[in-house]
């Protein structure tokens, strides 16, 4: 699914997997994505923040899961049971963030997706438990799983498995477990670690449906599929309906490749306007902008892919925020309406128009070649001709910045010459690579509404990439 891939996001998997990551799509998760799916602030965040709170509310579900019909667990059990675990062991050693930054121990790649959280929590104590090592985690599917430390001073603290490496568990949990995480720990203590959970919370979207129409495709004549459960009370996350009810005006900005609110969640808050204040008050009242290659959190909050710096396919909507906000201003203070950005909604994906000026907005629109496709095949030593296009919307200001990253690792060393007074423009640059390899060439094109190429804020970036394939 990245740049010059074969864009089937299905290659390898079984029959059951097929559907199952179809439905994830279908249900609205952002193709393009996919990186997300088990990275400690994507899903995964979301699960070990209300896992105690769904089991709480929903026990039923959580039971019938593994014990009545109509459900995996019990109908298919063939479909989880490679994934499952259930297991009691000793902690061999208590991890602290500081260790997982600076000890060689931690270095290897397989670390890498809990770097950012071990970064973040050893700004604030170097010391802090983090992690635990176990031995004997033979089997089964990690992310997820439950870790209930069941003996010595944090008996009866529940954590969830965010992240792991070798035989390392990286955990979070709600409230007090959050702030302690493995405080208190000491080696040879023992924990419960429990997937049984998880495994039923990846299912559950079959059993509580809401009446957004993403789920339609889970029913027949309107009745659902299978049997259904009540949504959770206390989290919009999970499908409490807005009520589209308030004063004044309201400018929803949202992100196509938010892997935590995904991008449908806009959606249903503006029906939820337009239903509560009519066709007029919602065009009047709401207005809804997309912010393209953007994830819940800055890229600098994310880990990277092996290859790819997140920074080379995901922007910084910091920038797009404080524009918008300078722009909600206008519209409650002189009645100078956002410009909102078009798009069309199917089968569970956000489209974009490919021009700025249908796309409308305030982003620019990028695209780039490689040897004039998205995917280039090259020896080493062999010159790669690539060319940027970018456009800014109408209104939207000038292109105030051009950088280029050729290898992937997301400094942008390479600046393109701009004088801030172009609206749309194209770029060529010629790069050689060394070293065989595949390299994910990008482009980031900044601009800037005031047209101020020497601005310090409302920077607004968007980015694109092509896949250079080099063979010795």
């Amino acid at each position: 699914m990245q740049p010059g891939g074969s864009g089937n996001p299905f290659e390898g998997l079984d029959t059951h997997q097929r559907e199952e990551l179809n439905s994830l799509y279908r249900l609205g998760y952002p193709r393009g994505d996919e990186f997300m799916i088990a990275v400690p602030m994507g899903q995964i965040w979301l699960w070990t923040s209300i896992a105690d709170m769904l089991q709480r509310e929903d026990a039923d579900y959580f039971e019938n899961f593994w014990t009545k019909p109509g459900y995996v667990g019990h109908d298919n059990p063939e479909y989880v049971e490679k994934d499952l675990i259930d297991v009691t062991l000793k902690v061999a050693k208590v991890v602290k963030a500081i260790e997982i930054l600076k000890s060689p121990e931690y270095a290897g790649p397989e670390y890498d997706r809990a770097r950012p959280m071990a970064g973040m929590m050893a700004a604030k104590h170097g010391d802090f438990p983090l992690a635990i090592e176990v031995k004997g985690l033979d089997r089964g599917y990690r992310l997820g799983a439950g870790v209930k430390v069941v003996t010595g001073a944090a008996a009866g603290r529940q954590l969830y498995c965010m992240s792991y490496g070798h035989d390392v568990l990286f955990c979070d949990g709600h409230g007090d477990a959050n702030l302690l995480r493995f405080t208190g720990v000491e080696v040879g203590d023992e924990v419960h670690i429990n997937n049984r959970a998880f495994l039923a919370f990846c299912y559950s979207y079959r059993h509580h449906l809401s009446d957004d129409p993403s789920c339609d495709f889970l029913k027949l004549d309107g009745v659902p599929i299978y049997p259904q459960h009540d949504l959770p009370l206390q989290s919009p996350l999970m499908g409490v309906a807005y009520s589209g009810k308030y004063d004044g005006k309201l400018l929803w900005v949202h992100h196509t490749h938010d892997a935590s609110l995904w991008p449908p969640q806009g959606l249903v808050y503006k029906r939820a306007v337009e239903q509560a204040q009519g066709p007029e008050g919602a065009a009047a009242n709401f207005q809804l902008r997309w912010v393209e290659n953007a994830e819940h959190v800055p890229p600098n909050f994310l880990p990277s892919a092996p290859n790819r710096a997140t920074s080379t396919w995901l922007v910084d909507y910091k920038d797009y925020i404080e524009q918008s906000l300078v722009d909600l201003c206008d519209w409650v203070e002189k009645d100078i309406h956002p410009v909102p950005t078009n798009f069309e909604f199917a089968d569970g994906k956000v489209f974009l128009p490919a021009s700025a000026k249908e796309r409308l907005g305030i982003q620019p629109v990028v695209s780039i070649t490689a040897n004039g496709g998205a995917k280039t095949n090259v020896r080493v030593g062999e010159p790669v001709s690539v060319e940027m296009a970018a456009e800014v919307p109408p209104g939207a200001g000038t292109i105030i910045g051009v950088e280029w990253d050729f290898d992937g690792q997301g400094k942008f060393p390479v600046r393109g010459e701009v004088d801030g007074s172009q609206t749309h423009l194209r770029l060529p640059a010629t790069h050689v690579y060394d070293q065989p390899g595949t390299y994910f060439v990008t482009v980031r094109v900044t601009s800037n509404k005031e047209r101020d190429i020497n601005a310090t804020a409302r920077r607004i970036t968007n980015l694109a990439s092509a896949r250079v394939v080099v063979s010795g």
